[in-house]
């Protein structure tokens, strides 16, 4: 692969337009790309910062067969490559003189690019982050179903959405913490939201999702607080967002895991969903 087989772009629309194709050939697996990106094109892709997000695409023959982006600040975010290619791509960025504070992609190839990305510029990689893909296969409702009923939140609810994402992000350790006034600016702003609630109302456990791009539906988050856990709520709440998902016509209905939480992964899994891959993010 030669350095000039990427194409950079600052224009979301032209990236869109060569690489849209590509994204979609496999939802599940870019379900990144698909809803970030399509959110920086509603947004306007970070123009009017004094950064902009950066677009790349790889072409062999006239075809795609491979992206990145890297928005203002954030990491590298790059779709599967092969050792070589990514070593070449990370090469060709310090080249260019970009700098990076990090990588995310799947497993291989964000370890791939991070040792390369340390030969080359002498930064060494730190290992923050390990997530397990799953794709829903046939959906299996949990057997005892737990008491209760799903129900789809509205903007009576959005405090007590605002303030379980909260919790959510500090029960997995994510640096960003979450409040009202970080809200609109947070990863979670633009999903819609169900709850499991109690006969009398009561919430239980929340599950939120994405909007459908390319055929695809991320669940994210799924939040039970610690006092209500093991009763079933969650897998409750997820059986209800898949399955709307699946009634709004997705084809592909994700989620992420840790892979080193055994009961969210034997969970999903009993649910029916089925293992894709393991995504890794280093820091740089």
């Amino acid at each position: 692969m030669r350095p000039n087989d990427w194409h950079l772009t600052e224009d979301v629309d032209d990236f869109l337009a060569r690489a849209g194709d590509f994204l979609r050939s496999r939802p599940a697996l870019h379900t990144m790309p698909l809803t970030v990106i399509e959110k920086l094109r509603i947004r306007g892709a970070d123009a009017h910062g004094a950064e902009a997000t950066v677009f790349g695409l790889l072409e062999s023959g006239g075809e795609v067969s491979a992206i990145f982006y890297r928005r203002p600040s954030r990491r590298l975010t790059l779709t599967p490559l092969s050792p070589e290619q990514a070593g070449t791509l990370a090469v060709h960025l310090a080249d260019l003189g970009h700098s990076l504070p990090g990588v995310t992609a799947d497993h291989d190839t964000a370890t791939a690019f991070a040792e390369a990305w340390q030969r080359h510029t002498g930064a060494a990689p730190v290992l923050f982050s390990r997530t397990r893909l799953y794709r829903l296969g046939t959906l299996n409702a949990p057997e005892p179903f737990p008491d209760g009923r799903g129900r789809v939140a509205d903007a009576q609810d959005h405090e007590q959405v605002v303030r379980w994402c909260g919790e959510f992000v500090a029960a997995v350790g994510e640096a960003a913490s979450m409040d009202a006034d970080s809200w609109a600016e947070s990863r979670f702003a633009d999903k819609h939201f169900t709850f499991w609630e109690a006969s009398d109302g009561s919430p239980l456990s929340m599950a939120g999702s994405t909007s459908m791009v390319g055929g695809m539906i991320r669940v994210d988050p799924v939040y039970t607080p610690a006092h209500l856990r093991g009763r079933g709520y969650a897998g409750a709440v997820t059986v209800e967002v898949s399955r709307a998902a699946l009634t709004a016509g997705a084809t592909d209905v994700v989620l992420f895991a840790d892979p080193a939480n055994a009961t969210s992964n034997a969970l999903y899994q009993r649910l029916g969903y089925v293992p894709v891959t393991d995504f890794a993010g280093y820091d740089f």
